[in-house]
């Protein structure tokens, strides 16, 4: 393995000058999720929380995405060692994820496998290749997936869906998981779509995407019921942002899609 380090963050701003970041899996040849992957993911993803963007990609190099977990990260572990791997995972890579506010896009061209599965899941939307796979294989060593990816793959396509996908171990194409609802669009060019598209979402009204975040996060908290007590206090301190005050004078004044937006 290289000695280089297994991610890349990169941040860019689009044309109309909206600061965007692209994290890359690059620990080839498979990318697999060893120690010093899952230290540097999570570092990267700590850099981001600490100043935000106006979007994210997360890409990977090179022939698949990722091959999934080395092993070796399991062995030996007790049965305090393994809950505390888990609970370390969802608090320093899957939640911060979840949580940034701006919107996450994740590209997925080849082999997705288990980790890398899992974080895709964790993301706001999900494009992926025509020859893209993805599986959740945990019980080749007698595990269950379990840095989140059953529950938010079951959000996603149902529970009847989750359960053949993890407990049967079969890889599934993105045009399966298009179908299921996990995959939100396939594209022969995944790379430049999802570039695309991230680069459109950070030009957007990021204030009203961290609000679309926190209402839908409230719905899975707790339901339709919930999300309607967070909305009108979430939605309405949208009202104090520069860009929907610019936007609606825009709208009045030149018409619809005319305004422009700052993140402000």
């Amino acid at each position: 393995m290289s000695d280089a380090k297994p991610t890349r963050l990169e941040r860019t701003s689009t044309e109309k000058g909206a600061e965007l970041a692209v994290l890359t899996l690059d620990n080839p040849p498979l990318n697999l999720f060893d120690k010093a992957l899952l230290e540097s993911l999570a570092a990267d993803i700590a850099e981001l929380t600490a100043a935000p963007p106006r979007a994210v990609l997360l890409r990977a190099e090179g022939k698949v995405v990722s091959g999934g977990v080395d092993v070796h990260v399991f062995d030996g572990l007790s049965v305090a060692e393994g809950a505390q791997l888990w609970r370390t995972l969802f608090e320093r890579i899957i939640h911060p994820l979840e949580a940034l506010p701006c919107p996450v896009v994740f590209a997925a061209h080849g082999l997705t496998l288990t980790a890398a599965f899992e974080i895709a899941l964790a993301c706001d939307i999900l494009l992926a290749g025509p020859k893209a796979k993805f599986g959740l294989v945990e019980t080749v060593v007698g595990l269950t997936p379990s840095m989140g990816g059953p529950q938010r793959l079951a959000e996603r396509a149902g529970s009847g869906r989750a359960r053949e996908f993890v407990m049967t171990g079969d890889l599934y194409g993105a045009a399966t998981l298009a179908e299921w609802g996990v995959v939100n669009a396939v594209h022969d060019d995944v790379d430049e779509a999802a570039r695309a598209l991230v680069a459109r979402l950070a030009d957007g009204p990021t204030r009203a995407h961290a609000a679309t975040k926190q209402i839908i996060a409230a719905w899975r908290s707790g339901g339709v019921a919930h999300a309607d007590s967070v909305t009108p206090e979430v939605s309405g301190e949208l009202f104090g942002t520069e860009d929907l005050r610019g936007a609606v004078r825009s709208f009045l004044d030149v018409g619809p899609g005319k305004a422009t937006y700052t993140g402000r």
